[in-house]
């Protein structure tokens, strides 16, 4: 069972443009694991409250915005903000 986040956060993740929508806490923390281009203190700190958040110890908002703050370190841009 897959643990959704509420709407789907969409970054570019690449310089090229391509897109990356995240709409779990699981698919999150796979990137964070196996595909993130930097291993920073954001980083670190998102797969924990992701972890926290999986295992009901911190709440999925608070792993939401770690993510968020750990994709703009890396260089992500949300969709959004690309014309």
């Amino acid at each position: 069972m897959e643990i959704k986040w509420g709407k789907p956060l969409t970054f570019v993740v690449t310089a090229e443009g391509d897109a990356q929508k995240f709409s779990t806490i699981e698919q999150a923390s796979y990137w964070l694991q196996n595909k993130w281009p930097i291993s920073d203190d954001a980083r670190h700190r998102a797969l924990d409250q992701l972890d926290a958040a999986m295992h009901r110890l911190a709440t999925v908002g608070s792993a939401r915005r770690a993510f968020i703050l750990a994709a703009k370190t890396a260089g992500f841009v949300p969709e959004t903000l690309v014309a």
